[in-house]
């Protein structure tokens, strides 16, 4: 999260729909996504207990003491996108070491499933959902399969490559598990949400070597792992001011979009035609922009812009607006300063709104540079602004006004085109025709 306490759009939304699904019901798909996970788990569980016999013993109390503790530290979460990042690295590298290698899975699944009640007990999930968390230990079998291979039971015996291919086999096992319950349970790629993933994977790999000094400490006193409890703690109070800042970025990305609507329902009922125009344009603009495949944030700049491109109008006599006959050159001049006025008026509000304020102001530029207020030209005009300028033009000649009647869309994309180039991007417009 930046310094402004602002996301990235898709981030944004990802964070939302995660919120949304921690809290409600378990679906059909969600319900197979999560039985598919917790079944291989059991099923891999099931082979290591019947087919591998560790040397290694433990303790039921050091057992319980593992699984608690594991548990405690799954409720230390930051979330990153659709995922959360947990300090579970803290514990899981010592339980390797210090349970039979065939328990850890369970172990794993046991400390999931008690974190799990914790956050039931505190109203973040539903009981449904904490039935369906089993397969997140998953991840714990990559490890498991590579150590047991290697034969390493004792951290001091485990050469620096093997705990390396243990992590990678971790984070393989992970990206498998999340990537299957996506593409079953949410129906998306796991291509949309892997850089937040590997903000969760960066986690892992910077904790692991504390587990790993942990462990180390254990092999000679097995309660000395607890030795990385006050770091869950104080991992915890960072987790609950991230997740305290989170909660600020979504309220004011909401406030942002909040305002971009009260704006444009002033411009509505200052004039409905400029008012129910600038909606219009909104759709088509999303729509080239998508065209286009513009990212997120220039995909929400876009639907900004395209809602406040005409926000400057207000300051602008109605008798001027909705003029019948053409402009004089003085009352054209005057009008012409609306892009100036909404970037100022933009500026004001700051945040998000005063980012796409230069945006605005550049919606009546030419793509020949004959436009306003600055003349830029090609390239030097923003895409966001060259998009929500063709989209206007073609809403305007669609549209009846108080000086004629609108004309057809094969009329007005054929104008489009004859622009092209010179009034209008190339590009744009052609996106434009597709989509229309």
């Amino acid at each position: 999260m930046s310094s402004t306490a602002e996301f990235d759009p898709a981030t944004e939304v990802l964070l939302e729909d995660t919120r949304a699904r921690r809290t409600a019901r378990l679906g059909g798909r969600a319900l197979w996504a999560s039985v598919a996970d917790g079944g291989v788990v059991l099923v891999v569980a099931a082979a290591l207990l019947l087919l591998y016999d560790s040397t290694a013993t433990a303790s039921p109390l050091l057992v319980l003491a593992l699984v608690g503790a594991y548990a405690l530290a799954y409720n230390v979460d930051f979330e990153v996108g659709p995922g959360l990042a947990v300090a579970t690295q803290l514990v899981f590298v010592p339980m390797l070491f210090l349970l039979p290698l065939q328990l850890v899975p369970l172990c794993v699944a046991a400390g999931v499933m008690l974190g799990n009640v914790l956050e039931l007990a505190e109203g973040r999930i539903r009981l449904e959902r904490v039935l369906g968390r089993f397969g997140e230990a998953t991840y714990s079998l990559g490890p498991v399969l590579v150590l047991a291979a290697a034969g390493v039971s004792a951290p001091a015996d485990a050469p620096a490559w093997v705990l390396l291919v243990a992590l990678v086999a971790q984070f393989a096992f992970d990206f498998v598990h999340a990537a299957t319950h996506a593409r079953i349970a949410l129906g998306i790629s796991p291509r949309v949400f892997v850089r937040d993933l590997s903000v969760a994977w960066a986690v892992d790999a910077a904790l692991a070597p504390v587990g790993y000094l942990a462990a180390l400490a254990a092999a000679d006193h097995a309660a000395a792992f607890l030795l990385v409890l006050p770091l869950v703690a104080l991992l915890r109070t960072f987790a609950r001011e991230r997740r305290a800042r989170v909660d600020h970025a979504l309220e004011l990305s909401h406030a942002y979009r909040g305002t971009a609507l009260l704006l444009g329902d002033v411009v509505e009922a200052d004039d409905s035609y400029t008012g129910s125009h600038s909606r219009d344009v909104v759709s088509l603009s999303v729509a080239v922009a998508d065209e286009l495949r513009l990212d997120a944030r220039a995909r929400r700049d876009t639907e900004f812009v395209a809602l406040l491109h005409d926000v400057g109008k207000i300051r602008i006599p109605n008798e001027i607006i909705n003029k019948p006959g053409p402009l004089t050159p003085e009352e054209r001049a005057l009008v012409e300063t609306h892009t100036l006025i909404g970037e100022e008026m933009l500026d004001k509000v700051g945040g998000v709104l005063g980012k796409v304020g230069h945006l605005v102001r550049s919606c009546h530029e030419r793509y020949d540079g004959g436009g306003y207020p600055d003349g830029l030209a090609g390239e030097r005009i923003p895409l966001v602004a060259r998009i929500v300028c063709c989209c206007d033009a073609y809403n305007a000649i669609t549209t009846d006004r108080p000086y004629r009647a609108g004309r057809s869309a094969q009329e007005a994309l054929a104008e489009l085109q004859r622009c092209a180039g010179t009034h209008f991007d190339p590009r744009v417009v052609d996106a434009l025709a597709r989509v229309v």
